[in-house]
């Protein structure tokens, strides 16, 4: 009878076709068995522990999970998971690789976690046009194995092996973009299942032009959406030529004040510098003793530069000149491709370095970004309110681009110190505001940063933005709680 009164009233109130009680809980077995019949029995999971797995990031937001997480195999697949869940008011999180830092994963309203791993081929290759087309299984490091011999590459690095669908939800950058850009730059087309289960082209059908000025830029509508305004099934990316030679370079300087001048002074003489990274005295001192380096406790400049090997020698001595004359110490470059490799991979682990200075806690990270010329004076303040909070945490980023990171660990029992992380925090994203910066540069929203994003766009724009997201998704069941 219950079953029967379930499948009656599902027009009239959508959410009490799937949850058993309010508007988060177990989904009916009527559905489930829905969901088996699009994607088969071997491709939905109800356990608790798959679940938890889909229900958190790497961030500290709590673990959210959904009701059911389901695998799909190719879009069709993915259109008919959505026009079926939109049908019956269910919520729909999409998932990738859970490497983002916001809580962009967790399931505020229970309903069914869609993982898109499983889609993960690479659809087509123009080498001709620098451009690939990859589904959301693609990650970057997969991508690149696979480009190996062509020539080219996708230089857009986050640090961790993002799923490459996923980077371009995110908005996605990371060391390199000082050079080839962000994820919103290179982002040609996007394939995406909207809430309702129907499937858009934001640039047209199999289209991989350079250039458009045709109509309104759907493309950057859904790049950094998070997942909010649909599904994206297939992303089609700018490739770059792979450089002919590369050399990486570290610098130790007396002062975060003299590492930054010297990042805004190396960009203002139009050094075609690939990439400068900045690490404080705490991060070195953790990335020494958890990648086995041997550097200078000081803060520090990781730079490298692509091109000629000519044209290195130049950038190499500029760049030298310029840092010596902020009093930089210890310069020193590598070659070799074996010790790139290492120099990168410790500053792509700083985060896990810096965890390792508290272990048993948790990690906490957040970012801003401001014009470059405010550069140092954020910086400058962020450490100094770092250290009057008493939280333990470094400072790392990258500074060619005006972003940065504060990594912080925290014990997730102690509500005293997550409070001052939070209020830390806070004040650290008001202060990029205040010098007409953005609250996050690459981490995104999520479920943390939404006051934030009012006060950075105002009353205007966030009304905008909730009149684009009720038109896509007026039921608002796509990653719901998440951005406004």
């Amino acid at each position: 009878m219950a079953s029967l009164l379930r499948a009656a009233t599902w027009g009239l109130f959508p959410w009490r076709g799937y949850c058993s009680r309010g508007r988060k809980g177990e989904l009916s077995k009527g559905f489930v068995e829905a969901l088996k019949a699009v994607v088969g029995s071997p491709h939905v999971s109800t356990a608790a522990v798959v679940r938890e797995h889909h229900g958190h990031d790497e961030s500290v937001h709590r673990c959210q999970p959904p009701d059911a997480v389901v695998w799909p195999q190719n879009v069709e697949q993915v259109s008919r998971l959505a026009a079926l869940c939109y049908s019956q008011g269910v919520p729909i999180i999409p998932f990738g690789t859970g490497t983002g830092l916001e809580g962009g994963v967790c399931a505020v309203q229970g309903g069914v976690c869609v993982n898109l791993t499983h889609m993960d081929r690479i659809l087509e290759l123009n080498p001709e046009d620098f451009s690939v087309v990859v589904e959301p299984g693609v990650t970057r490091k997969a991508l690149n194995t696979h480009l190996r011999d062509s020539g080219l590459w996708f230089p857009v690095d986050p640090g961790a092996d993002a799923s490459l669908c996923g980077m371009a939800a995110t908005g996605a950058s990371g060391t390199n973009a000082v050079r080839y850009g962000t994820m919103r730059d290179n982002v040609l087309n996007l394939e995406v299942v909207l809430p309702d289960g129907r499937l858009l082209h934001t640039a047209g059908p199999g289209r991989h032009f350079r250039k458009s000025a045709a109509g309104y830029n759907l493309t950057g509508l859904f790049v950094g959406s998070e997942g909010t305004l649909g599904l994206i099934t297939a992303t089609t990316l700018r490739l770059h030529p792979a450089p002919e030679a590369t050399v990486a370079a570290t610098c130790a300087f007396p002062s975060v004040q003299a590492a930054v001048d010297s990042t805004v002074h190396i960009l203002q003489a139009a050094v075609p510098v690939a990439r400068i990274e900045f690490l404080d005295e705490i991060t070195m001192d953790a990335c020494n003793r958890y990648s086995k380096l041997n550097c200078s406790v000081a803060p520090t400049l990781f730079l490298e530069f692509h091109g000629s090997e000519k044209a290195l020698e130049e950038q190499l001595q500029r760049a030298e000149e310029i840092t010596q004359h902020h009093g930089a110490s210890h310069f020193s470059w590598a070659k070799d491709a074996e010790e790139r490799s290492r120099l990168w991979q410790a500053r792509h682990n700083a985060w896990y370095a810096v965890l390792a200075l508290r272990p048993g806690c948790k990690g906490y990270s957040t970012d801003v970004c401001v014009p470059i010329s405010r550069l140092p004076e954020i910086l400058v303040q962020a450490k100094e309110d770092l250290n009057a909070s008493g939280l333990t945490g470094a400072t790392a980023g990258h500074v060619g681009d005006g972003n940065f990171h504060c990594m912080l660990s925290v014990d997730p029992e102690d509500p005293e110190e997550l409070r001052r992380v939070k209020a830390f925090a806070e004040r650290l994203s008001r202060r990029a505001l205040a010098l007409h910066g953005t609250c996050t540069g690459e981490h995104g929203i999520g479920l943390g940063k939404r006051q934030l994003l009012q006060e950075e766009v105002g009353a205007v724009g966030v009304q905008t933005m909730r009149q684009l997201k009720a038109m896509l998704d007026p039921q608002g069941l796509m990653n719901p709680g998440k951005v406004l």
